[in-house]
């Protein structure tokens, strides 16, 4: 079977005998029942919310208001969420004067006021709009893992606060959105530091809520610091609005979950002795820093021993600073895991996440990046995916039976499905 898989903007291809594989995961049929309007899919969820009152039943006049919301490097179309949620508010009779979107930076930079401006759409200038301030928090609380629940001071302090976002895979916090948004997002890189180190915990995975020390604790701390109401939505391929959820922090946060894993999670027979992976092109697999999450994605569908082709142009290179001193400065990928355990740092988590996966399968990167930099960086440098694939059968059947052959699976667009037992 010939095989195209995005590579830039172009692809690379390969000819894959067609008995080996077990399957070519595509997403699941994402044909929604929701309205096809945007603000229809707001009002239908802000109408019938989950596990709480409608947000206008909560608030009351003259009550400071927070709105939390996302920061310039997420999807969440800001824009498009908060008029639905102000209207709400306007329902209640709270005065615009009184309501504060605030943008949840973690341990990003501040934006520009131009970036304020066009996050916030046309509510900008007619309610406050402010970043997290990581540098004046109030001291809340700890949680029982240790984990301090700092907050920044114009959502502490306010009567209510409601959250934004968008639920999709977190490689390590299972999912995004719910209390992401508040904390860490709002918060200090001190609890940052102190939830993220637990990223090395097996069960800390995308797609696990249940038994996930991180997710956990991060919800204790909506137990510190209480959420009243959110908002998440759902995006499809496109980035666009195709469901939404509201209510509850943690019960409203579940079922945008489960309509992300209808569309997203894709059930697999068994793990495959190669699994061949794609971000699907430009601009998914600019550099090597967001090529990560097709690659994470994948070491659910390969067996221990295995091998991961991961296909990427990557024709910027590693593509964070951080990340690049990380995985470039380390003797041995265990050093990496050791590292994030005692010093968590935005960048150097994905150094990690690379090296966690290596302890478990062996990596073959078809790039545009410098051969002698991808082996300095403990994957195995490939120009083109049939060199790749011939590399991988040879070096697995090595490993099996006289008789048997390697299994395949396929993910042409990596970073978007999960595969799952």
């Amino acid at each position: 079977m010939n095989i195209k898989l995005g590579f830039g903007a172009g692809f690379q291809e390969a000819d894959v005998p067609e008995e080996n594989i077990i399957q070519i995961l595509e997403q699941n049929d994402t044909a929604s029942d929701e309205p096809a309007s945007v603000p229809d899919i707001l009002r239908r969820a802000l109408e019938n919310p989950i596990g709480s009152q409608r947000l206008r039943d909560i608030v009351k006049p003259g009550e400071k208001i927070a709105i939390i919301t996302s920061d310039i490097t997420r999807p969440i179309p800001t824009w498009e969420v908060i008029p639905s949620v102000l209207e709400e508010l306007s329902a209640a009779n709270v005065s615009d004067d009184d309501v504060t979107l605030v943008f949840a930076l973690g341990s990003h930079r501040a934006h520009t006021e131009e970036e304020r401006r066009r996050l916030a759409g046309d509510a900008y200038g007619r309610i406050h709009c402010v970043d997290s301030d990581p540098s004046d928090c109030i001291p809340l609380g700890t949680t029982s893992r240790g984990t301090p629940v700092d907050i920044t001071r114009v959502v502490a302090e306010a009567d209510r606060i409601v959250l934004l976002g968008n639920i999709e895979y977190h490689y390590f916090a299972g999912y995004s959105g719910g209390i992401k948004a508040l904390f860490p997002g709002a918060s200090t890189p001190e609890a940052i530091q102190a939830n993220h180190s637990m990223m090395v915990e097996d069960t800390a995975c995308a797609g696990n809520l249940d038994s996930n020390p991180l997710r956990d604790d991060l919800e204790e701390a909506s137990r510190i610091c209480p959420v009243d109401f959110i908002l998440n939505v759902v995006l499809d391929e496109h980035k666009h609005i195709a469901h939404a959820v509201a209510g509850d922090v943690v019960k409203a946060h579940r079922e945008g979950c489960k309509i992300l894993d209808k569309l997203y999670r894709v059930k697999i027979p068994e793990r495959a002795d190669i699994v061949i992976v794609s971000q699907g092109g430009a601009p998914k697999d600019l550099n090597l820093y967001q090529t990560q999450k097709a690659l994470d994605n994948s070491k659910h569908a390969v067996k221990d021993g295995g091998t991961i082709i991961l296909v990427g142009s990557c024709r910027e290179g590693l593509g964070q600073k951080t990340f690049e001193e990380w995985i470039t400065q380390v003797k041995a990928p265990a050093d990496l895991t050791k590292r994030v355990r005692e010093d968590f740092k935005l960048g150097g988590h994905k150094a990690a996440a690379i090296a966690m996966v290596l302890e478990r399968a062996n990596i073959k990167l078809v790039s545009e990046m410098n051969p002698d930099l991808v082996s300095q960086i403990f994957l195995e440098p490939y120009a083109d995916l049939q060199h790749a694939v011939d590399d991988a059968l040879e070096e697995q059947r090595a490993h099996l039976d006289e008789q048997a052959e390697p299994k395949i699976i396929i993910m042409p667009y990596g970073g978007s499905t999960l595969p799952s037992l």
